[in-house]
């Protein structure tokens, strides 16, 4: 197996400064080689019912490379007397990403807020995010101003998971061994949540940010935070993390949190390549991350970009070098149709099953982004005039730069305009416009058993060697023409990709599978377990600076349709009495039942009743019901609401048809 030894590491970085400007008096500016660095992971590997936050960081172990005198990924002449990062001595800079990937600083619709999804605490989170937007002169964005909310995995905010306070980091570090590895874990998911919301931040220096914090890595409290980012009205969600996906089924994905039609999930496609054949333990090789692979969400792999000399996009490449792009076929899902469908998934690769990734972005950590991070992780000190300065800087790379990037480019499109499963979106704006974004045609993530060579640093096979070797020079594993596995159908060249479009209208809605009804339907477990055990939504935040929750507030949970509507709605012309759904309810009370159905009115899409709303008394617990009326319902795209009196509302979305 490939490991991330320094022997492993030497290549020059002077092709992402091919063209730079010369510096006053001197020669081109030369990057240092990749001898000059090594690259870690920031958090420890995922084990079986936990996950891993997918950043690394970039290590430097020589003097030159300490001195931290050569712009990181950057196009520059000279860097300033002192190391900066707004020089790009610590990596890519909020104004790369904008340039590099054309894009804009604010959503072209109304407000958005993108929930970065986390586990443990920071205390300085809030202080790092506001050096990194003076640092950068990005407006500012704190809780004072309504910009930043942190809450726990239960929606609280004033009661955030362990750390709550530095000191009580500091006492865990010098405590037992148990105490120590879970302050280690705390601090390198400290400095991924840094990255994912300085990141975001960057990208789209308007919108809201909502931290949520999970009490640990383990899939049950990461997937809670999921639930809560959800309850609390995040227009898009970013996970930097990831897991085996090994053991989960079709069923209890799309009973899980990842499955909330008409919000944009982003997940990290993952760090060790190809079905996962650089992971440090034998048991992660042979699969695609989880959640990535989940045909509900935006999977989002990594590349290698280059600027040129003014710093805009010069290419980009699969990311395979010390750390390499995930991605691959899935196990256990199938492909949504929008894959299927595909002019060439043939030559993909994977069958009926889910491919990974969607999309893509910068990951390759030799061009990482500069993180603020106050830790001794990220420490760097230097003398000038007798005076010793201290800063907290670092360069981060991984999918985990790239899922926060992609979660904000689609915020700067306004979202998910209403369409189920945003995915569908970049396809077919990908095949309307496949300019409007950079289709990446070269590299692989796949496996070479030879050593990284000393000169370039990079894999010792070409990348049809890779190919060849890991998944017979399929798709799944090359880059090519149009979409393939490791980059999906591209990166961002503008938001026009990320924007439901007027050919697209719609189309959007349909769930990942038109086959899904089916196969609940014929044999899988009823849609409504879940996966691991936490409530469809979070009780509403009761923490200090919340709002507390009235008494005879009714939290609904688990609404679903039964499987006899299941049935019934995918047969040629269902009845609004076929309707039937189920949910639970934490008190007795009433709650008014509507049914609307997507239409086009005036070139825009809106929702039209498609019932007559009904109300009903429901108990404690779980209950069932169904519509009444023999109407006959028109293929088409459905939402079903359920509001309480008392308390908020939830939706289901469910395609006929």
């Amino acid at each position: 197996m490939r490991g991330r030894a320094l022997a492993a590491l030497a290549v020059m970085l002077a092709s992402v400064l091919a063209g730079a400007p010369s510096a006053i008096g001197a020669g081109p500016l030369t990057q240092l080689p990749r001898s000059d660095y090594s690259v870690k992971p920031v958090c420890p590997p995922a084990s079986p019912g936990r996950a891993a936050c997918l950043s690394l960081q970039l290590v430097p172990v020589t003097r030159e490379a300490l001195a931290r005198r050569h712009p990181l990924g950057v196009a520059l002449s000279a860097p300033r007397a002192a190391p900066s990062p707004a020089a790009g001595n610590f990596g890519l800079r909020p104004k790369d990403l904008h340039s590099a990937y054309s894009l804009p600083t604010s959503p072209s619709g109304g407000q958005q807020t993108i929930a970065i999804v986390d586990a443990y605490n920071d205390p300085n989170a809030e202080a790092d995010l506001k050096a990194y937007d003076l640092e950068f002169e990005l407006p500012e964005c704190t809780a004072a101003n309504g910009c930043l909310t942190q809450v726990n995995q239960n929606g609280e905010t004033g009661k955030p998971p362990f750390p709550r306070t530095l000191g009580e980091l500091e006492s865990a570090r010098g405590g037992s061994i148990g105490e120590a590895e879970h302050a280690e874990a705390a601090t390198g998911w400290g400095l991924e949540l840094s990255l994912d919301m300085e990141s975001a931040h960057a990208t789209c220096q308007t919108c809201k940010i909502l931290l949520v914090l999970a009490n640990s890595e383990a899939n049950s409290d990461l997937e809670a935070a999921e639930h809560a980012a959800e309850s609390l009205g995040a227009s898009e969600i970013s996970n930097s993390w990831g897991g085996l996906e090994q053991g989960v089924t079709p069923a209890e994905d799309s009973a899980g949190p990842f499955n909330h039609p008409g919000t944009v999930i982003t997940a990290s496609a993952g760090d060790n390549g190809y079905l996962g054949w650089d992971a440090p333990n034998s048991f992660e090789q042979g699969y695609a991350e989880y959640p990535a692979s989940s045909p509900h969400v935006v999977s989002v792999g990594g590349t290698r970009l280059t600027l040129n000399a003014e710093g805009g996009w010069k290419s980009e490449s699969v990311w395979n070098g010390d750390g390499a792009g995930g991605g691959g076929c899935s196990v256990d899902f199938t492909a949504p149709a929008w894959q299927q469908t595909l002019a060439g998934w043939t030559a993909v690769g994977c069958g009926k099953k889910r491919s990974v990734s969607d999309v893509s972005a910068v990951a390759d950590p030799y061009t990482g982004l500069a993180v603020h991070y106050t830790s001794p992780a990220c420490e760097y000190s230097y003398e000038e005039s007798k005076v010793v300065h201290v800063m907290h800087w670092c360069t981060i790379g991984g999918t985990s730069l790239a899922s926060p990037v992609i979660a904000a480019v689609f915020a700067l499109a306004g979202g998910s305009e209403g369409v189920a499963y945003p995915a569908r979106t970049l396809y077919e704006d990908a095949a309307a416009t496949p300019a409007s974004l950079h289709d990446v045609v070269t590299g692989s993530n796949g496996k070479c058993g030879l050593p990284f060579s000393e000169s370039t640093g990079l894999s010792g096979c070409t990348p049809a060697e890779e190919a060849a070797a890991s998944c017979k020079s399929r798709g799944t594993c090359l880059a090519g023409e149009g979409y393939d596995g490791p980059t999906g159908v591209g990166t961002p060249s503008g938001i026009a990709d990320f924007t439901l479009t007027e050919e697209g209208a719609g189309k959007g809605e349909e769930p990942p599978e038109k086959e899904e009804i089916k196969r609940e339907a014929s044999g899988f477990p009823p849609a409504e377990t879940p996966r691991t055990g936490p409530p469809a939504a979070p009780p509403a935040p009761t923490g200090a600076g919340s709002t507390p929750v009235p008494p005879g507030t009714m939290q609904l949970t688990g609404l679903s349709l039964t499987l006899r509507a299941l049935i019934a709605l995918n047969s040629r012309h269902p009845h609004v009495s076929q309707v039937g759904f189920q949910f639970s309810s934490t008190v007795a009370g009433r709650v008014t039942v509507t049914l609307s159905r997507r239409r086009r009115s005036h070139r825009r899409l809106v929702w039209a009743g498609a019932a007559r709303a009904m109300s009903l008394t429901v108990p404690v617990g779980r209950s069932s019901h169904h519509l009444g009326g023999r109407s006959q319902l028109p293929a088409g795209v459905y939402r079903l609401t359920i509001a309480p009196t008392h308390g908020p509302a939830r939706t289901l979305l469910f395609q006929i048809g």
